[in-house]
């Protein structure tokens, strides 16, 4: 087994298991130890962003990477790549979003020694099964500063692929017809973040990952369906953001089950959306993983 399948697995099996507000509030609170100690090992400055909802204090997280010797950080804007790290109530989540908190943990510890030509943020949001409440706190939060965004790359479900004939859905009223067979990697942007989604499908090119892209109008208001991860609330303060993934519950029979484990993954797949993310800050940070 290779190193990188080594610390994927690694990952999925320090987090898989349910971590809801209420059913699973210990293991929600441990994922978050989890996760910032995995950023900080790799030598990102890591810190959490607090945030009250239902009368309780949950935490998102950010890890920075700076340039080096940069004294202009908060002006230049930085590159996001960000996952959510809660379950719905009794599903142990390994797709939604182990296998998209995976890659994440992979992209910092590929970049821990490279330079960065501007500030890479890596979060790992808190309450996205509750109404994207996390990301909507930190997306608010970032629009108010007027810190500008050079766009956030969303993970959302991004470990499970099936080869059969028929194993693709296409999701009611969506404007475009995604292949039948769910082999390939989801991108959903809007139309403001089409350098954004440029840059994913040259990236996945390169390492030969099939793509279907959907880009939809304004906010994607019109089409629910290409709502239901944190990139929405980047888009509904008019940053740029795409959605990775690969399409969820039209695709994987076992999204929020309690079939959702380590075993129904693509571990394969994960590694090559690994890559893929890495080739995308490349090309939009300058940074070349080491």
């Amino acid at each position: 087994m290779s190193s990188r399948r080594t610390r994927i697995l690694r990952h999925l099996r320090a987090l898989v298991g349910a971590r809801h507000p209420y059913g699973a509030r210990n293991a929600l609170q441990e994922a978050e130890r989890y996760i910032a100690r995995e950023f900080s090992r790799r030598g990102w400055t890591t810190s959490r962003q607090a945030f009250g909802a239902g009368g309780s204090t949950y935490r998102n997280i950010l890890s920075v990477m700076s340039p080096p010797g940069s004294h202009r950080e908060a002006s230049v804007a930085p590159l996001l790549v960000g996952a959510h790290y809660d379950t719905v109530a009794g599903s142990p989540g390994a797709d939604d979003n182990g296998s998209a908190l995976a890659v994440l943990l992979e992209v910092a510890y590929c970049l821990k020694d490279a330079d960065v030509v501007r500030p890479v943020w890596l979060a790992a949001f808190s309450l996205e099964e509750q109404g994207l409440l996390g990301s909507r706190a930190f997306a608010s939060r970032l629009k108010k500063s007027g810190r500008p965004l050079a766009g956030a790359v969303i993970l959302e479900c991004v470990g499970y692929t099936s080869q059969e004939p028929g194993s693709q859905r296409h999701p009611p009223g969506v404007p475009a017809s995604a292949p039948t067979v769910g082999n390939f990697l989801g991108i959903v942007g809007n139309e403001s973040s089409r350098p954004l989604i440029a840059a994913v499908e040259q990236s996945a090119r390169r390492i030969s990952l099939p793509t279907f892209t959907l880009a939809v109008p304004s906010r994607g208001e019109a089409f629910p369906d290409v709502r239901r991860s944190d990139h929405a609330s980047f888009w509904d303060e008019d940053l740029p953001a795409v959605m990775l993934t690969d399409t969820a519950n039209f695709r994987n029979p076992h999204y929020h089950q309690p079939t959702d484990r380590i075993e129904t993954l693509d571990l394969a797949f994960i590694e090559q959306v690994s890559d893929v993310v890495l080739e995308v800050i490349r090309t939009l940070a300058g940074r070349e993983p080491r």
